[in-house]
């Protein structure tokens, strides 16, 4: 059950979102990052997110690194891509962007696949490209571009990558803890998310779930000291969970929270549902009240869902952001480049019934 009413405002938002109060009481303790007890909390969080990440979780080992998920991002294309490796990057919003800026700032080789921010890539086109180009040694995407919404084809790129010989990399900032993913079954090699998102953490931290012989021949690959991911896996196999630098002790225990809600629900499965229901909600509610999705149902994500502005001249974003806020909504800008839109998240601590607030809010707003 939400616990909205206990904050000021309901995060709507793709991270960072709003929490239960059992993660935000887990901060309320101070823990020292040598101590014997916080350190066995992280190698607890180690193997349960790679039993999150796949069945078959030998092959599969996991490390987290300080900051936004951004710099896990980093960390992964700067440390898995030798000097002589190439990237291909599947781009059809900002985040698929800006893997292409890290790529360009760490000077790695790298080409791009673009696609418009409505449409997944074609997959056609993209086998093509990849069996052409025998430079090719890993291909990234993300999974939930929160640009607009849309939930890009997994496992039918991952298969691509399988069968032409490249490792697959996949930003499932948005998506890991909130759908359903299996690496092993899907064919990913390397998974990149963090605390904030769909397993309901507080910001601090990302983490990279990874096939151990990628990184055991990553050691000399990495282009910065402090996102050496190859170092940091290191170091916590080495020495039982401790970090190199100093880690955000409260976001890790108020993440050890999250994950025992997590299992309590009942799962990613149970999770998704719910905010499949959320979105249902949503959508069916926004339609009524006159606003039009900007992308087709069958490509978009539960995540968050992108809105054309109404038609009337006189909407103003801000006026209605600030409406929203009054009455206890926080909302996003849009952030897709061909349209007028704003977004609206449907995952943290949300349900059903909150959406149903928010579209009373909306309609009284309009009413006014």
């Amino acid at each position: 059950m939400s616990n909205a009413l206990n904050n000021p405002y309901l995060l709507l938002t793709p991270g960072p979102l709003s929490t239960t109060s059992g993660v935000r009481e887990a901060m309320m303790k101070d823990w020292c990052t040598w101590d014997s007890e916080y350190n066995s909390f992280v190698q607890t969080i180690r193997k349960k997110l790679v039993g999150l990440a796949s069945h078959d979780s030998e092959p599969y080992t996991s490390v987290l690194m300080q900051g936004s998920g951004t710099f896990s991002v980093e960390a992964a294309i700067g440390t898995f891509l030798p000097v002589d490796g190439k990237l291909l990057i599947l781009a059809n919003g900002a985040y698929g962007e800006r893997m292409v800026r890290i790529a360009q700032m760490l000077r790695i080789n790298y080409q791009v696949f673009r696609s418009a921010e409505d449409e997944e890539p074609d997959l056609q086109l993209l086998e093509q490209l990849i069996d052409e180009d025998p430079f090719i040694t890993h291909i990234a995407m993300v999974h939930c571009e929160t640009t607009s919404g849309i939930l890009n084809p997994v496992r039918e790129i991952a298969d691509i990558a399988q069968r032409l010989g490249k490792i697959f990399m996949l930003d499932a900032m948005s998506s890991f803890g909130g759908i359903p993913i299996d690496m092993a079954r899907d064919h990913i090699d390397i998974l990149i998310s963090s605390s904030n998102k769909c397993i309901q953490g507080v910001p601090g931290f990302g983490f990279v779930i990874a096939r151990k012989k990628l990184l055991e021949i990553s050691r000399s690959n990495a282009r910065s000291h402090a996102l050496d991911l190859y170092d940091q896996w290191k170091t916590m196999e080495e020495q039982y969970g401790k970090w190199r630098f100093t880690s955000p002790t409260h976001t890790v225990r108020a993440f050890y929270q999250a994950l025992l809600e997590l299992e309590l629900e009942g799962g990613v499965a149970a999770r998704y549902q719910r905010y499949s229901d959320n979105h249902a909600t949503l959508v069916d509610g926004m339609e009524k009240l006159g606003y039009r999705c900007f992308l087709p149902q069958g490509i978009q994500s539960p995540i968050i869902t992108s809105f054309y502005y109404p038609e009337q001249l006189s909407f103003s974003f801000e006026r209605f952001y600030d409406a929203l806020k009054s009455h206890g909504f926080v909302i996003y800008p849009g952030k897709v480049t061909t349209a007028s839109t704003f977004r609206i998240g449907n995952i943290g601590n949300v349900y059903p019934d909150d959406i149903r607030r928010l579209l009373h809010a909306i309609s009284t707003i309009q009413n006014h």
